[in-house]
């Protein structure tokens, strides 16, 4: 079963390695989808994902153990941030040496 999974359902060092904030337009209280309860005021029109703001951050919709399996519990409704990240990017490189896993070969 765990074959299937894909490279990002198998790490999640993003979502437990970097600050996640993003414009309140996106939350739902906004007109966007990511949940309120999920979305901690920074600015007038800033808000970070709970969570990520601790250290060590660790997103608050995560799910699982980093580098074995996770989930995202808001997947559909993620902020931009969260979107726009690259499998196999610099970022993400640098999120999995973080958690101590090899970068991924894209």
């Amino acid at each position: 079963m765990a074959a299937n999974l894909s490279p990002c359902e198998r790490c999640g060092a993003c979502c437990a390695t970097f600050r996640v904030d993003f414009s309140i337009m996106e939350t739902q209280a906004g007109g966007g989808a990511v949940p309120n309860g999920l979305a901690l005021p920074v600015t007038a029109r800033t808000c970070r994902l709970r969570g990520t703001d601790h250290l060590p951050p660790r997103c608050a919709a995560l799910s699982g153990r980093v580098g074995e399996r996770v989930a995202c519990s808001i997947y559909e409704w993620r902020p931009s941030p969260c979107r726009e990240f690259s499998e196999g990017s610099d970022a993400c490189a640098q999120a999995r040496r973080r958690h101590r896993l090899e970068p991924l070969m894209v």
